[in-house]
């Protein structure tokens, strides 16, 4: 089968924005397409100043995405005084999930945990929020896991992963067909745009 392979960061916008078609694609294309994630890695801790110009640079990205796509922002975040925009630990959630236990939990992880940081505004920079959506007799083998050594070399690999299949915005689809022809589709697309392609 073809494969999808979708590269995002939960802590992208536009990630959030485009949830809806990674679900839809997978719900009505399951015989069609196989789907796996790949984590991008949008920043790493103090790369973003957490001032008054980042904060209406985030908020003019989220109104673009909402106008958009329709899917909903809390201001929250965005009234902190103080917040480190970093995309990594979430990152290494999302793959966390995804080598314990595979891909289908780990697209429904990264949705819980996106619409925690956008919709209810939760500061998903944080280990101990991250496992409150993991469920809770499999919290200890995650948290195990997503403190290990190995993981961060993983987490790197998949970040250089992203950057060799092309995908240097997020998000972007890689497609692999059955003969190993790859494409990448980098960015935001509506999914009749998508399904064009």
């Amino acid at each position: 089968m073809t494969e999808l392979i979708f590269v995002i960061d939960p802590m992208c916008s536009w990630c959030w924005g485009f949830h809806p078609i990674i679900e839809t694609l997978r719900e009505k294309y399951a015989k069609k397409y196989t789907y796996s994630l790949v984590v991008g890695g949008l920043r790493g801790s103090g790369q973003m100043a957490w001032d008054a110009q980042s904060k209406s640079y985030l908020k003019t990205h989220w109104d673009a995405v909402q106008s958009l796509t329709g899917q909903p922002f809390s201001p929250f975040i965005l009234n902190k005084t103080v917040f480190d925009y970093n995309t990594h630990p979430s990152c290494k959630a999302v793959l966390s999930v995804r080598e314990l236990w595979g891909e289908e939990q780990a697209f429904d992880y990264l949705g819980k945990i996106q619409e925690a940081f956008y919709k209810e505004g939760k500061d998903i920079t944080q280990i101990e929020v991250l496992s409150t959506y993991i469920p809770s007799q499999k919290r200890e083998a995650f948290l195990n896991f997503y403190h290990a050594g190995r993981t961060q070399m993983l987490l790197e690999h998949d970040f250089s992963k992203a950057r060799s299949m092309g995908a240097n915005s997020f998000p972007s689809v890689v497609k692999i067909d059955t003969d190993g022809h790859m494409l990448c589709l980098s960015g935001y697309r509506p999914l009749a745009d998508l399904l064009k392609l």
